[in-house]
């Protein structure tokens, strides 16, 4: 895994096991998800939200403020999903001509 991706992983999933969200909580490693400038990406589902350069602290965060709180971290997201399809949040910093 590039870019620190198992690294993440294991901070993400160690975080689900502290936390004890086994039950509620399902992990799958991809190798890319077609943003390797935005990596390491990170998805919550089944919101369908897209976080970007995540690393080790900030995975664990997201296990805790969205995942068990509710509380999306916004300066992280690159991608929501809507009812009409992936949008990308005004506040968001993805280089815009990478759009897909």
């Amino acid at each position: 895994m590039r870019k620190g991706g198992e690294e993440v992983t294991q901070a993400i999933r160690d975080e689900i096991d502290r936390l004890q969200l086994n039950g509620r909580v399902h992990t799958t490693r991809t190798r890319c998800n077609g943003r390797c400038e935005d990596a390491c990406v990170v998805i919550v589902y089944p919101e369908g939200v897209w976080y970007r350069t995540i690393d080790e602290q900030i995975g664990r965060d997201i296990v805790r403020n969205h995942v068990r709180d509710g509380n999306i971290l916004r300066d992280y997201v690159t991608y929501t999903y809507e009812h009409t399809g992936f949008v990308m949040p005004e506040h968001s910093v993805v280089t815009r001509g990478k759009e897909k």
